[in-house]
């Protein structure tokens, strides 16, 4: 472990893999991490996005290299990787940060199609990615896995079930996961976002919540405010780093608040499941 004095840059020298890490939560931990001294590879499917994020990380003094990468494709994968231990002979940090809440099928209207899909980009590829690492993450002495998902995978979330099944799955494979490879130097451990601007989930939208002011906030966070990519950023350089070396199989709902809170609850005057006093 570090000495007090050297933890201004946690992750000195440290390869660091994230994907989707090109904007939103993922754009905030590439940069964090390299600010901190990680060797960041950046796995994007959108190549102005990958572009950006390394453009400024470098402008900034650090470094990384951006990966168009498909993660859902085994080629793609495979790719990745020949790239990042050939480059580099091991990985120290993979942070899995790729998900989406879209297809947006409720679960009536729902097929084995859009099913697939929610499997795809929510679950799956978190297997693909980390079994790929997991060996030369090992055979280099360990690191540090971080799976970002949900906090709809850590309570009931009514609006579509199947994404809230993903995401819990995501969950319990980072704790089952940290049970089999903590005696390999391997720690695992997850982030359920929540209430966070990404460009994926605008809250500052003209008509969105956030457009309500301040107000608002107060009532629906118990922190009182909205969430950016930052903060859950800093958590994950918690968990990535030495300053958790005694952390493993634990997911942290970083959500202002919400989880503990309450969570979902049926309005009927907006006859729907609602979570912000807007829908009442």
């Amino acid at each position: 472990m570090p000495a007090i004095d050297d933890w201004h840059r946690l992750l000195d020298g440290q390869v660091a893999v994230v994907t989707g890490g090109g904007s939103g939560i993922g754009g905030a931990i590439s940069r964090l991490f390299a600010e901190h001294g990680a060797l960041v590879e950046v796995v994007e499917i959108d190549s102005e996005r990958a572009s950006l994020v390394v453009g400024d990380i470098k402008a900034n003094g650090g470094t990384a290299r951006a990966h168009l990468v498909d993660v859902r494709s085994d080629a793609g994968v495979e790719d990745l990787r020949s790239e990042v231990i050939g480059e580099h002979g091991r990985v120290d940090v993979l942070v899995n940060n790729v998900g989406d809440h879209r297809p947006l099928v409720r679960f009536e209207d729902s097929d084995t199609e859009s099913w697939q899909a929610m499997y795809s980009i929510n679950l799956e590829h978190l297997f693909r990615i980390t079994r790929i690492f997991l060996g030369p993450m090992i055979d280099s002495g360990g690191g540090s896995i971080v799976n970002v998902h949900s906090v709809e995978g850590m309570r009931g979330f009514p609006g579509e079930p199947v994404y809230a099944a993903m995401k819990a799955a995501a969950a319990h494979f980072t704790t089952s996961l940290a049970a089999g490879y903590g005696r390999k130097g391997v720690r695992v451990n997850g982030i359920g976002p929540d209430l966070t601007q990404t460009p994926l989930v605008d809250y500052l939208a003209p008509g969105g919540p956030a457009d309500a002011g301040d107000e608002l906030w107060k009532s629906w966070a118990p922190v009182g405010r909205l969430g950016w990519p930052a903060d859950q950023a800093r958590v994950a350089l918690f968990l990535a780093s030495d300053l958790s070396s005694f952390v493993t199989g634990h997911n942290v709902p970083v959500d202002g608040g919400t989880l503990a809170g309450g969570g979902w609850f049926f309005s009927p005057g907006a006859g729907r499941f609602v979570n912000r006093p807007t829908g009442l």
